[in-house]
């Protein structure tokens, strides 16, 4: 083997080992949906899910010093066809919005999907799970259904830089270690 070779294979592990946060970074889990559940209502379709793996530490601290959080739920609901001429029945997003209240020590988590509801939590671990779980979004109306149909839940969640206050994201280069997007998982079902 050729002393130059030997030389930069040591010099390449010797720096991985005084820059043990990039191995860090690439041991995290990236955000997945998971428990997801489609039920009925008595009138209405609705979706449960939750998404694992989606704080990191620089978000938290982001949240402590004043940058809200802002996760996007979209789902779209198809007529699902043997011709490929699927038919979309309902397309929507959802928004949990998560900020710190520093003078009080809370948590806001507010929802969109319940008329700008707000629930204020002093506990950390509280206040990441309301963000991380949809309980119960009405999808569409049982009415609006065809009986033994055949039908597709396509859902994802997306953590975007511009859910940050205008011009933060320009301050924040490490702003770019907060965007995700799950993959879309899709739930197939008949009514």
């Amino acid at each position: 083997m050729n002393l130059s070779l030997i030389r930069i294979t040591f010099l390449c592990g010797f720096l991985l080992l005084l820059c043990p946060d990039h191995l860090v970074a690439a041991n995290e889990q990236t955000p997945e949906i998971k428990d997801i559940i489609v039920t009925t209502s008595d009138n209405n379709l609705l979706l449960f899910a939750t998404v694992k793996n989606c704080f990191t530490p620089e978000m938290l601290d982001g949240v402590k010093n004043g940058i809200p959080v802002v996760f996007t739920y979209y789902l779209e609901l198809v007529k699902t066809s043997s011709n490929w001429l699927d038919t979309t029945l309902v397309e929507s997003s959802v928004t949990r919005t998560l900020t710190f209240d520093s003078s009080k020590q809370e948590y806001h988590i507010a929802f969109s999907d319940q008329d700008g509801k707000v629930v204020a939590t002093g506990n950390l671990e509280q206040a990441k799970q309301l963000m991380a779980e949809i309980n119960g979004i009405k999808v569409i109306a049982l009415a609006q259904l065809v009986p033994d149909a055949p039908y597709a839940i396509h859902f994802k969640v997306t953590l975007k830089k511009g859910s940050l206050p205008l011009g933060m994201h320009r301050l924040l280069p490490i702003s770019a270690l907060w965007d995700f997007e799950t993959d879309w998982r899709t739930i197939e079902f008949r009514y």
